[in-house]
């Protein structure tokens, strides 16, 4: 058992790192889709596929519906609102109107919007550095943002400031308070059947804003650019929703169900990593001096706050098991 347990512990990390990366490729697929949908509609189709996808891991589970509790159900809907809908279309759109290495190192800051909601929804104690490492972090955001830093005292806009780096703090804040949704699910659902939901709501939430832009009809989900495409369509869709969507999303919770949280947070960043790859590599989407180190100043803020934060809960932890000992002695 020991074994095992032990290469549980060396493989988890692992798979934890193999599920981000495989989410950080999703820039790969979107960019070029761009080219070809509205990003409202892309999203769609995305739900559209990952769902069919995950239908075997739902159908099975939905007599655990009527047993979760109304909260929980409250907390999914805003995580497949927030997160699953809403945040991915902005983070579609940044990929359209922005740089898309800046904006894949800007959504780095999600942790400290997280941290920051955890606190005021959930009671979760903040570090005593939180404040100083994540006033780091949002600093070197902007800093990664701009293309001439000298000119933020102008104005934003003189600075480089664009489109795109606004929907990617948008994206943020709609993914951090997402996660932060989504510990309350957890509490009160299973993984699995939490993760299949978060689809089926975020296709509804799509279903309904592509009625009310009046996009769900034929012409606007398949446009004349993908059908002088088809072939380029569907392929990109399928990568999206398997090799940057649902497959990741599988082998990701299976990572972090054999990983300890404190070190999943630094096995995540590989899909900044990746994206990072992708963007710059792939699309030549190259960043200044100034922003690459900003990136890794911002990165490294981030990885504190995570630190610092894994202490305080793990000190709380140790607390509460001491008490509990007292009061059973």
């Amino acid at each position: 058992m020991q074994n095992g347990t032990a290469r549980s512990a060396n493989y988890g990390p692992w798979l934890v790192g193999l599920g981000a990366a495989l989410w950080g490729t999703e820039s790969a697929w979107r960019i070029p889709l761009n080219e070809l949908f509205d990003a409202k509609v892309i999203v769609f189709w995305e739900h559209v596929l990952i769902l069919i996808m995950f239908l075997p891991i739902l159908i099975p589970r939905l007599h655990e519906i009527p047993k979760v509790h109304t909260r929980t159900l409250g907390y999914l809907l805003f995580s497949g609102f927030a997160g699953s809908a809403v945040g991915t279309i902005f983070f579609t759109l940044a990929l359209k109107y922005g740089n898309p290495t800046v904006v894949n190192v800007v959504l780095n800051i999600q942790p400290v919007i997280s941290t920051v909601g955890a606190f005021l929804l959930f009671g979760d104690r903040l570090a005593h550095r939180f404040f100083f490492y994540a006033a780091i972090a949002i600093l070197a955001g902007i800093f990664v943002s701009v293309t001439h830093p000298t000119m933020i005292g102008v104005s934003f806009e003189r600075a480089g400031l664009n489109l795109g780096s606004g929907y990617a703090l948008i994206c943020a804040l709609f993914w951090g308070l997402s996660t932060v949704a989504g510990r309350g699910v957890m509490i009160g659902m299973s993984l699995r059947l939490a993760s299949s939901m978060r689809i089926v709501i975020g296709l509804a939430c799509m279903t309904l804003i592509l009625l009310a832009y009046g996009k769900l009809r034929g012409a606007a989900l398949w446009p004349t650019a993908a059908q002088a495409h088809p072939v380029k369509a569907i392929v990109l869709l399928l990568f999206l929703a398997s090799i940057s969507g649902g497959i990741p999303l599988l082998i990701y919770f299976q990572g972090l169900h054999l990983t300890r949280a404190s070190t999943a947070g630094y096995f995540e960043m590989m899909q900044t990593l990746a994206a990072v790859c992708i963007t710059w590599g792939i699309f030549h989407a190259t960043l200044h001096l100034h922003q690459v180190i900003a990136a890794c100043v911002l990165i490294a803020a981030v990885a504190m706050v995570h630190h610092v934060q894994q202490r305080v809960e793990h000190a709380g932890q140790q607390a509460n098991q001491a008490a509990t000992r007292t009061e059973t002695s």
